[in-house]
């Protein structure tokens, strides 16, 4: 979809790690420091390829096998600045009513949306009402 409109939409990611995962806030911390070094999605992926068998142990694997700086991304996983991020993340997921992921965000709504094509719909819904309003062309940044 960022494709079909890359000037209508904007994807947002927040970190939303659930309490009921042992090592959910940890790799939330970790894919920040892979995002550092330009590879947080990669890192996102491999998370979920491995989900369970996370652990200390594996988000350093994970990091080897993407080729991060194995210095640096150590430093980052202990810096606090990452673990506040994650904390506002936190936070403003609780304020937005978020209990659960994945959350997505239609304009600032939640969307119910569990398939792709219903996601679409929404979307475009949601471009199709911007339209139609006085001074609103759809052409802009997300």
């Amino acid at each position: 979809m960022l494709e079909k409109y890359p000037l209508q939409l904007k994807l947002v990611f927040k970190n939303f790690p659930l309490r009921k995962h042992a090592f959910a806030k940890k790799a939330a911390v970790a894919a920040f420091a892979a995002r550092r070094q330009g590879k947080f999605w990669e890192y996102h992926d491999l998370l979920f390829e491995n989900v369970d068998t996370l652990s200390d142990q594996k988000f350093r694997q994970i990091a080897r096998e993407l080729a991060l700086d194995l210095e640096r991304f150590e430093k980052d996983i202990n810096d606090l600045k990452i673990v506040a991020r994650i904390n506002q993340d936190i936070r403003l997921g609780a304020h937005m009513g978020v209990r659960g992921t994945p959350t997505v965000f239609v304009n600032g709504r939640v969307s119910r949306a569990r398939t792709l094509e219903a996601l679409e719909a929404a979307v475009e819904s949601a471009l199709e009402k911007a339209r139609k309003r006085p001074g609103v062309s759809g052409e802009g940044k997300g």
